[in-house]
């Protein structure tokens, strides 16, 4: 099928559309519902009557918005009405959902007088936290926005007008600073005079650009004082009228610096870019063509051509999902009674900062793993990317409050962890463990240091204050790296092949002699990095180790067992993974060391798994798992968990609540596990899983992060000495650098000093 059948058996499958109302409080018991409705509403209903602003207590006003549109200017459909514009406008909602976890009723109004608009919008302020306009014609639209910014007290946003400005404006910053160009000095030509190319202008003021130096043209051509004159023009397109001579927009092309399209496709060609001054920036952002092909542009001349569109297939879209969902965010919560210049100037300074830091590995894999480094290839963020939530999102809040437009203060450190757990659980956990990581950085050995992702962590690492990385690996390597992907930071590199290594291999020597190592293997184990790692740790040079990235699990595992070892009260290291859902987390376990473990195993991976779970500031509750539940069938396998859970019983040192041998589903289930076995001693459901060996634990887990759901951090490898943490082949930039925060705290509360 073509694109259109696709869209069209994707919205018509039952349920017709892509939204629906879903309850966010219990109602399954008649108490539920009278709390719900009649008689238990009347309290907030009357609480709501003596003071209206707790309707954003007791109601979903302050996370509602209204999207409202009568269908006149659909993006490349035109003036097709509002019923027929509902599917666009259910489509917004998806992406408020989506991005900012934002709730939206769609507005279709049959209406063509603004007047008649603005009264039927007014009329519905009770029910929002805020309004945005969509795909309304001009030059009505700016009637409509302007007369609700002046009758209401929520924001009223027109996303067509203003989320192009703001997106295309965060890249004109950055193509500024990659052109070396002065933001003041730019020679600005626009293609279009409708809504939205008025409102970028107006925008691009906000941001630095001289009102003389933009010259704007309509179907006619350039839009001068002379035509303003003869009334050949609307008051909005009088605002950017020149004093200059009349002409054509190739004329007008001569010689700018920036080309901004937001009007038809294919009326630039590859002339009129020659024409354009040294390093030229365009912005063609007609859809679903662009003024000028992205291929031609950049053909046309031989100097850097910064160049964007409305596509994803090009670089740099100019999409406005980038913006909308995050502006609302910071606006709702604050209360905003507006959201104005100054919010909409944060919002494109935040995406333009952003823009300039390492991607994510996540990101770069959802656009078909192709270079994204800030460069004239990338001068905006993707729109997949998870940092926009809590980078733009807090920025515009800030400037809501700085601008006197909040109506509620914020603490943006703490909001913007807020924004960040929005993204999901195992956010959440892993900021918990980042901030204590931040309040005591220690030295963390980077195995492998070498590695892009390595030395990407190392920068992030140490941007982020949780550590300070030491890379092991080729030192020009390295600096080559760093040089290429722009990082500006000054690691501390040990070079295997420069360094005097006497010393480690020394250790090295004492530590294995009377394991078969003599003194000249000793010296050649020492240029591994994995052996040198382990001993630079071992002999407090170093209070972490990562490594495993290039190697597998049990080869990059066997030095620091080696040369570390296991803790003075443990015999058995184990490897844990956090899975976080949507409101629980669980602690697995073991799922990378231990093959059949004995019942002494099962007891100690249990006490190491709860000791980790508590730097997570989670209190343990620990089920050891089996397919049998408390002696319902009795061989050694069963026996196995059971006995492991009597002896932690009986451990008066033991402090937190276990109990076994138990099936999963009686683990994690509250009703199964009060209700069936209430004598059981764990007193809610179980927050660390215990398998009963590492087949059953490596399927499990898997089981539960793929069909479940879950988010994985981990394998964290508990037991140590000191703390090592081994990666899986494959491992992202995000999940080195959370566990060098593990490992930081690990070291912590180890009582390891700087």
């Amino acid at each position: 099928m073509g694109l259109d059948e696709d869209s069209l058996e994707y919205h018509r499958e039952e349920p017709p559309g892509k939204i629906e109302i879903s309850t966010t409080k219990p109602t399954s018991t008649q108490r539920d519902l009278s709390l719900a409705y009649s008689p238990g509403v009347a309290a907030p209903c009357n609480e709501i009557h003596e003071n209206p602003d707790d309707a954003y207590s007791y109601t979903a006003k302050g996370n509602m918005v209204g999207v409202v549109s009568n269908g006149s200017a659909v993006l490349g459909l035109g003036d097709i009405g509002a019923q027929a514009s509902k599917p666009v406008m259910e489509g917004k909602g998806v992406l408020f959902k989506r991005f900012a976890d934002i709730d939206v009723f769609d507005i279709e109004l049959d209406e063509a007088d603004p007047q008649e608009i603005i009264r039927t919008v007014e009329a519905m302020e009770p029910t929002f936290g805020g309004i945005n306009l969509e795909d309304i014609k001009a030059p009505e639209c700016f009637e409509i926005e302007e007369g609700l910014r002046e009758s209401m007290s929520i924001p009223v946003f027109h996303d067509d007008q203003h989320g192009t400005a703001i997106i295309s404006g965060a890249a004109l910053l950055n193509a500024v600073d990659i052109a070396d160009k002065d933001i003041e000095e730019l020679e600005i030509v626009f293609s279009g005079a409708g809504a939205s190319a008025i409102a970028t202008a107006r925008f691009y003021l906000s941001l630095g650009a001289k009102r003389e130096n933009i010259t704007m043209c309509d179907s006619s051509g350039i839009i001068t004082t002379e035509r303003a004159a003869n009334d050949d023009i609307n008051e909005y397109k009088t605002e950017f009228a020149r004093d200059i001579p009349e002409g054509s927009l190739e004329e007008a092309m001569d010689g700018a610096d920036v080309f901004v399209g937001l009007s038809v496709g294919g009326i630039v060609n590859q002339e009129m870019v020659r024409s354009m001054a040294d390093n030229p920036i365009i912005f063609a952002m007609a859809n679903p063509d662009p003024e000028i092909p992205y291929p031609d542009a950049k053909a046309a001349r031989d100097d850097t051509v910064i160049m964007a569109t409305g596509r994803s297939d090009y670089p740099n879209m100019v999409n406005n999902v980038l913006g909308f969902p995050f502006i609302f965010r910071g606006a709702l919560d604050v209360r905003a009674s507006e959201i104005n210049e100054e919010m909409k100037v944060a919002a494109a300074r935040a995406l333009a900062k952003l823009a300039r830091k390492d991607v994510p590995d996540a990101v770069v894999k959802a656009y078909g793993d192709q270079p994204l480094q800030y460069g004239p290839e990338y001068i905006i963020p993707k729109p997949v990317d998870p940092r926009v939530l809590f980078e733009v999102t807090p920025a515009v809040a800030q400037a809501a409050v700085d601008s006197g437009a909040a109506r509620s203060a914020i603490d943006i450190g703490e909001y913007t962890e807020e924004l960040e757990a929005r993204l999901g659980k195992s956010r959440e956990m892993m900021r918990v463990v980042l901030n204590k990581a931040k309040s005591d950085p220690k030295r963390v050995v980077l195995a492998e240091g070498d590695d892009e992702k390595m030395i990407r962590a190392a920068h992030q690492i140490d941007e982020q204050g949780l550590a300070q990385p030491v890379l092991i690996g080729d030192r020009e390597t390295v600096w080559e790296t760093m040089d290429s992907l722009g990082l500006d930071f000054d690691p501390e590199i040990v070079d295997p092949h420069e360094e005097n290594l006497d010393p480690y291999a020394d250790r090295l020597y004492e530590l294995r002699q009377r394991k078969g190592v003599t003194r000249r293997e000793a010296a050649d184990l020492v240029h591994d990095e994995n052996y040198l790692g382990s001993v630079m740790v071992e002999m407090g040079d170093a209070d972490a180790m990562l490594t495993g990235l290039m190697h597998d699990y049990p080869s990059a595992l066997r030095p620091p067992l080696q040369v570390v070892g296991t803790a003075e009260d443990a015999n058995y290291a184990a490897g844990v993974y956090l899975l976080a859902f949507k409101n629980r987390v669980v602690f697995c376990a073991d799922a990378t060391v231990n093959q059949n473990p004995s019942a002494d195993v099962l007891a100690e991976v249990t006490q190491h798994t709860a000791d980790l779970a508590r730097q997570f500031n989670v209190d343990p509750r620990a089920a050891l798992l089996s397919y049998s539940n408390f002696g319902s069938v009795d061989n050694e396998g069963t026996r196995k968990p059971r006995e492991a859970a009597r002896a932690l019983s009986e451990n008066p040192t033991v402090d937190f609540p276990v109990d076994g041998e138990m099936q999963a589903d009686t683990a994690v289930v509250e009703d199964i596990l009060e209700g069936t076995y209430g004598f059981s001693d764990l007193d809610g459901p179980a927050n660390v899983l215990v398998f009963p060996n590492l087949e059953a634990g490596n399927i499990g887990y898997k089981l539960l992060q793929r069909l479940g759901g879950a988010a994985a951090i981990g394998p964290m490898l508990v037991g140590m000495d000191k703390p090592v943490h081994v990666l899986q082949r494959g491992d992202e930039v995000k999940d080195i650098v959370n566990l060098a925060g593990v490992a930081v705290v690990d070291a912590q509360e180890n009582g390891i000093e700087d």
